[in-house]
């Protein structure tokens, strides 16, 4: 058998697969750890899980948005392979018809939801906030998770594809975290750290000159700067205990195929190299890049003002190794699928200066990643 064959075996048997531009990581057959706990919970039975594992036994998975909340952690056997996913579609992709088209909130309503939460920041009770809206559409036939895996990894090939089992894959009816995540929170590898934050957004132009005047303007906004500003401190703060040295060069541009992002490579030396992948998720997760600054105020607003539950979308995905190696992304670009249903996810940071169409065009744009692979144009 093929590794492409293999691979599209594994994920409809319910693997957990994350596909980078380099390697592709498989985990087959996992066991759930300690299900219906919360995700921070989870994060701390991680190591203990780990511990006398042998070689290759990783637990992989989302951590929710909410540490409160259940996440969906497994344990086991995680097998690493060159280059992207494959999976190879016989016949050719289904053609999906749907039948309902739902958004939470609308988008005059997610306007208004920015103008409460910008009321918030002039009053001087947060700094940033990052606001969430979904679409939700129910098709005449289950979607299919492998086919829309594939049409992700074909169409974001710099972006790290997932697709998480939130619940027992033998479920027909099981949800599912899939995407196709920009954003790196951390990659440990022994004492080195490596983190890539995004904040700061603008859709991309299909009109080449019109999209090299919206980066240009992104890099020289007060507003998005500010915005990425307030990520790249907090992440520093939280990094502190654990590094002995942290360096922070100026933002860069970084491209999706729908939107332009200011990101910060952000690189760091563990003070002790005890201090597992885990660890630092913990301390960082979620950064302002998905709920605001400071983190408890931006919390609170997110939940008197939005409205959803966002459950793993703006998590941390990824996985940890019984080394305390590991890789985790923000779940964003993402979309909870289950049997007919898909929920696809968008956010956008709301600063002083926002402005509330601005933004609704901006959470749409950052949702057609998803939509344009689950609905081809």
């Amino acid at each position: 058998m093929s590794e492409p064959e293999a691979a599209a075996l594994a994920v409809r048997a319910g693997a957990t697969v994350f596909s980078g531009e380099k390697s592709t990581l498989v985990q087959n057959g996992p066991r759930p750890l300690v299900p219906g706990v919360s995700g921070l919970e989870q994060l701390r039975r991680t190591v203990a899980a780990l511990e006398g594992a042998p070689a290759g036994v990783i637990v992989a998975g989302a951590v929710p948005f909410d540490l409160r909340t259940p996440g969906a952690l497994r344990l086991g056997v995680g097998e690493t392979t060159p280059g992207p996913l494959q999976l190879p579609l016989t016949g050719g992709r289904r053609k999906v018809t749907v039948a309902r088209s739902r958004p939470r909130p609308s988008p005059s309503g997610y306007a208004d939801a920015v103008r409460t939460a910008l009321g918030r920041i002039a009053s001087g009770e947060v700094d940033k906030v990052v606001l969430a809206r979904t679409l939700e559409l129910e098709a005449l036939d289950d979607w299919s998770v492998p086919e829309l895996v594939a049409e992700l990894v074909a169409r974001n090939p710099a972006a790290t594809t997932l697709a998480v089992p939130l619940d027992d894959p033998a479920d027909s009816q099981a949800r599912w975290l899939v995407g196709a995540s920009p954003e790196l929170l951390l990659r440990r590898r022994g004492p080195s750290v490596l983190l890539r934050p995004l904040a700061g957004s603008i859709p991309r132009s299909p009109e080449p000159d019109e999209d090299v005047r919206r980066a240009d303007a992104l890099m020289v906004s007060d507003k998005d700067r500010r915005e990425h500003a307030f990520v790249v401190d907090a992440i520093v703060e939280a990094l502190t205990p654990f590094c002995r040295t942290i360096t922070t060069p100026e933002p860069e541009l970084m491209a999706t195929p729908a939107v332009w992002h200011l990101a910060t490579r952000i690189s760091a030396l563990l003070t002790d190299t005890a201090t597992t992948s885990v660890d630092l998720v913990s301390a960082l997760h979620p950064t302002p890049a998905v709920g605001g600054s400071p983190r408890a105020a931006a919390m609170r607003v997110i939940d008197e003002v939005e409205g959803l539950d966002r459950g793993c979308y703006a998590g941390a995905v990824g996985w940890q190794d019984v080394h305390g190696d590991g890789e985790w992304v923000v779940a964003v670009r993402c979309a909870e699928v289950s049997g007919r249903r898909l929920r696809v996810f968008g956010g956008a940071g709301i600063v002083q200066g926002s402005d509330p169409d601005l933004e609704v065009a901006e959470t749409a744009a950052k949702m057609r990643t998803v939509l344009d692979s689950a609905i081809p144009r």
